[in-house]
This record gives C-alpha cells, structure tokens and sequence, in this order.
C-alpha cells in the first residue's frame, strides 16, 4: 500500500509540475494535462491508429525477445568463462556507451526500410545492457554455488538452469527492466526515421508538421505505457529480491 501511495503520489506531483509548466510557458510548445488527455483519447478512436499501435507493438516484442534471448545468453557465455568475461566485459562497455544512431545507417543497408530494421535496432539498445547486468550478476555469485554443482556432478547446462539462474535471477531481472525500456527507446527511433508506419511515424509526422497537440498526446501515451510497465516490472523485480533474501 505505501508503495501505490509513493507511486500515486509521483504521478500526481508530475501532472501538477506539467500544469504550472504550462502556465509558465502557455501554448507556445506546451498543452495542458487535461486537454492532452482529451486529446489523446480521440487519437485512440481515430481511424487507423490502432494499425499503427499493432505495428509498434509487433516490432518492439519481436526486438524485446531477441534482446532478452540473446542477452542472457551472452551474458552466461561470458559469466561463466573467466577470460572470455575479462575479455569480453570493456568491448561490451564501450558498445553500450556508443550512441546507437550511428549504427542505424549500417542496419538500414542489411536490412532495409521496414519491420526488420525497427526489430533490429531495438534489439540492439537493449542486448548490452541485459548482458551486462547478467554478466555482473554471475560474478557475484557466491563460489559455493559452483562447488556445489561440482559436488552434485551437474552438467553445465543443469548446473545453469538448476543453481546458477535461479541464483542470479533478480540481478538479471533489473537488467532486463533497463533493456525494455531501452529497447522500447530503439523501436520508436526505427520507426521515426525510417518508416511509413507506427507510433514513432505518426510522431515524426506530428513533428514535422508542427501539430503541438499530437505531439503532446503521442508523447502523452507512450510516456504512460512506459511508467505502467515499467511500475509492473519494478514490483516483479521487488517480490524477486524478497524471495531470494
């Protein structure tokens, strides 16, 4: 209960902050909470909006899958080999630190204008920071857990599924709480810059025809979609660290 409190209390705070900002400002670049509200409940019901929803929300489950497949995966590959994580971890760093527009030249060339080049590039934002945290959470491991599935003769891979995930687990979740908000960010760039469809065409749109109020109702529902899932993913997380203490 504390928590719903705290969080009803942020987001209270946040619309009395848009508010005052927009009696500072006016309508120069801002609209107020309600009318952008208002305005994005008619966006919902507006012809053709919910093809554009569908096609966001594809590519950005298609790109969440392949982070979170690919950065576990990468991140157990490198975890449980030590050279190859002392290797492996500054490379994996200074990609993270890269700014990703760069590279959205290169996936345009491999894989096109479309649905193949918005999953790719929100793949990439979110499979370093995933294989990062779970990288990190491996190695901080208690060494009895290796010597435990030594003792218990386990494979490796049911010393992974058996011991070592289940261990690691809630350090891996908060890595992929950062990877879906990172990836979700990917998607929408794909789609603003290189694309006829989607939430972040319609946005681009909005921007390039100066429509303040689709912008702001746009801005509006994908800053609410974000919060709630990831208010979603921060409880699974908290209950995830309760267990395991």
């Amino acid at each position: 209960m504390s928590s719903a409190r705290n969080n009803l209390f942020v987001i209270l705070s946040m619309f009395g902050v848009w508010q005052i900002t927009y009696w500072a400002i006016g309508d120069l670049a801002l609209r107020p909470p309600l009318d952008t509200i208002r305005n994005a409940w008619s966006l919902i019901g507006s012809e053709g909006f919910m093809a554009h929803l569908n096609e966001t929300l594809q590519a950005f489950t298609f790109a969440l899958a392949i982070a979170v497949t690919v950065g576990v995966a990468l991140g157990f590959c490198l975890g449980m080999n030590r050279l190859a994580g002392e290797v492996g971890e500054p490379l994996l760093v200074s990609f993270y630190s890269l700014p990703k527009i760069t590279l959205y030249p290169i996936v345009l060339l491999i894989f096109g204008i479309g649905m193949p080049s918005k999953v790719a590039f929100g793949a990439i934002h979110g499979i370093m920071p995933i294989t990062i945290f779970t990288l990190g959470a491996l190695r901080n491991l208690p060494p009895i857990l290796g010597r435990t599935s030594k003792v218990l003769r386990l494979t490796r891979w049911q010393s992974v599924w058996t011991i070592l995930f289940p261990a690691a687990r809630p350090e891996i979740f908060t890595g992929l709480r950062l990877g879906f908000s990172l990836t979700l960010i990917g998607t929408l760039l794909g789609e603003m810059f290189a694309s006829q469809r989607g939430i972040g065409f319609l946005l681009m749109q909005a921007i390039g025809l100066h429509d303040t109020d689709r912008i702001m109702a746009l801005t509006f529902l994908i800053v609410g979609f974000a919060i709630t899932a990831s208010l979603m993913l921060l409880a699974i997380n908290r209950h995830l660290r309760h267990g395991a203490a």
